[in-house]
C-alpha cells in the first residue's frame, strides 16, 4: 500500500514539474523579430525624355542702331521739333540753330555766282570770235566755278544748322533747351532703333562647335518674369579673346512692342536643332551623401508573415547628369519605368517597407513657375 502511494505521489510531482516547465518555457520564449512600420513616402516613375541641346549664357541687349545725336554746327537753339521719348522717322528735323548770318552770306555768294555766270557767258562769246585770249576765258570759267563752290559751302553750313535724325528710332530725353548755345559736337539727344534688337553674349571656346548662325536663341529677364523672347543667332565673332578664351555671339530678336530696352541684363539659351534621349527623375529623389549619390527604388517583395506583396525600398547608387527644372538626368543606376521615392528618402534604408501616398505630391516640370510667396 505504501509503495503504490509513493508511486502516485512521484507521478503527480512529475506531472506538476512538466506542467510548470511548459508554462515557464512559454513565458521565457524569445519574442518574434521586430519590424518597423511602413514609412510614408511619395514616388514617381523614371521617365525617358527627349531634351533639347542648350548652351546657356548671360548677355546684354543692344539696339540695332543707337547714337547720341551731336550738333554739327554752332549757334543758338531756335526751334526744337521733337519731344522726349518720341518715335521719329529717318531724316526728321530735331533741332534748328540760328542761321541768319549764314543766310545773309548765302545771298551775297549767290549774287557773286550770278555775276560770275554772266561774265563766263560773255567770255565764251568773245573767245568763240577769237576776241580774247584763252587764258581770259579760263579765268572767267574758274571764277564762276569758285563762286558756285562758295554758294555750296554756305548752303552746307546752313544745312548743318538743322539737326536731323540719322535713322528712324525713338528719342531719349533731350539734352538742350531753347536759346542754348551749342558748339560743334555738343550732345543733343540719344536715338535708338529698337526693332529688331540684339543680344550680345560670350561663350567659352569649348562651346565653339555647339553654336551656329541660324540656331534659335531664347532670352529671359528678371525684369519681365514669365516671358520668353525668341530669335536667331545672327553673328559669331571669328576671333577668340586671348585673355578670357571666350568668343562673342550676337543674337537678333523681334521687338515690335519695344518691351526690351538696350542695356538690359538677360539670360540667354542657344537651342541646337537636334535633341538627345535621357532618363530623368525628380531632383528630390536623389539622396546626396559624401560617399556617393543614391536613389531608393520602390520594388515589389513578398511579406514573409502575411504572404502578401508589399513595396520595399531598394537603395541604388547612381551617376547624375544635367539638371533642368525639377528634373535631373540619371546616367546609370535607374531605368525608365522604375518607381523611385521622391520624398522622405532621408529616413529610408535598404529594405524599408513603404506606404506610398501620391495624393499631395507636386508634379515635376521642366519649366517650373512657382508662385511668389
Amino acid at each position: 500500500m505504501s509503495k503504490k502511494f509513493a508511486y502516485s505521489i512521484a507521478g503527480a510531482v512529475i506531472l506538476i514539474v512538466v506542467a510548470v516547465a511548459a508554462v515557464k518555457k512559454k513565458q521565457f520564449a524569445p519574442p518574434p523579430p521586430f519590424e518597423f512600420p511602413p514609412e510614408a513616402v511619395t514616388t514617381a516613375v523614371a521617365e525617358a525624355q527627349q531634351w533639347e541641346r542648350l548652351v546657356s549664357a548671360v548677355g546684354s541687349l543692344r539696339a540695332d542702331q543707337g547714337v547720341t545725336v551731336p550738333s554739327e554746327g554752332q549757334g543758338a537753339v531756335r526751334h526744337i521739333s521733337f519731344e522726349s521719348g518720341q518715335k521719329v522717322a529717318a531724316g526728321a528735323p530735331l533741332i534748328e540753330l540760328d542761321a541768319d548770318v549764314e543766310r545773309a552770306q548765302l545771298a551775297s555768294a549767290q549774287a557773286r555766282a550770278e555775276l560770275a555766270r554772266l561774265n563766263l557767258e560773255r567770255a565764251k562769246e568773245l573767245w568763240e570770235r577769237n576776241a580774247i585770249a584763252k587764258s581770259e576765258f579760263d579765268a572767267s570759267d574758274a571764277a564762276y566755278k569758285s563762286a558756285v563752290a562758295d554758294v555750296a559751302s554756305i548752303q552746307a553750313n546752313i544745312e548743318k544748322k538743322l539737326i536731323r535724325a540719322p535713322f528712324a528710332g525713338r528719342t531719349g530725353i533731350r539734352m538742350v533747351n531753347l536759346g542754348q548755345f551749342l558748339d560743334r559736337g555738343n550732345p543733343v539727344v540719344t536715338l535708338q532703333s529698337l526693332d529688331p534688337i540684339h543680344v550680345d553674349f560670350s561663350l567659352p571656346q569649348q562651346r565653339l562647335a555647339e553654336v551656329r548662325t541660324g540656331y534659335e536663341v531664347r532670352v529671359t529677364s528678371d525684369a519681365l518674369p514669365g516671358r520668353v523672347f525668341t530669335g536667331k543667332v545672327t553673328a559669331i565673332n571669328p576671333e577668340v579673346d586671348t585673355g578670357t578664351r571666350t568668343f562673342r555671339v550676337q543674337g537678333t530678336l523681334a521687338n515690335a512692342d519695344e518691351t526690351l530696352s538696350p542695356g538690359m541684363f538677360v539670360n540667354v539659351q542657344v537651342v541646337a536643332p537636334e535633341k538627345f534621349a535621357v532618363t530623368v527623375v525628380p531632383a528630390t529623389a536623389v539622396y546626396f551623401q559624401a560617399f556617393g549619390d543614391s536613389i531608393f527604388v520602390a520594388v515589389e517583395a513578398k511579406d514573409e508573415k502575411t504572404g502578401q506583396t508589399v513595396k520595399r525600398a531598394e537603395q541604388r547608387f547612381v551617376r547624375l547628369g544635367e539638371a533642368r527644372g525639377d528634373f535631373v538626368v540619371i546616367e546609370s543606376g535607374v531605368k525608365p519605368g522604375e518607381e523611385v521615392v521622391t520624398s522622405g528618402v532621408f529616413k529610408l534604408s535598404n529594405g524599408t517597407k513603404l506606404a506610398i501616398d501620391n495624393s499631395l505630391a507636386p508634379a515635376a516640370s521642366l519649366t517650373p513657375q512657382p508662385k511668389n510667396s
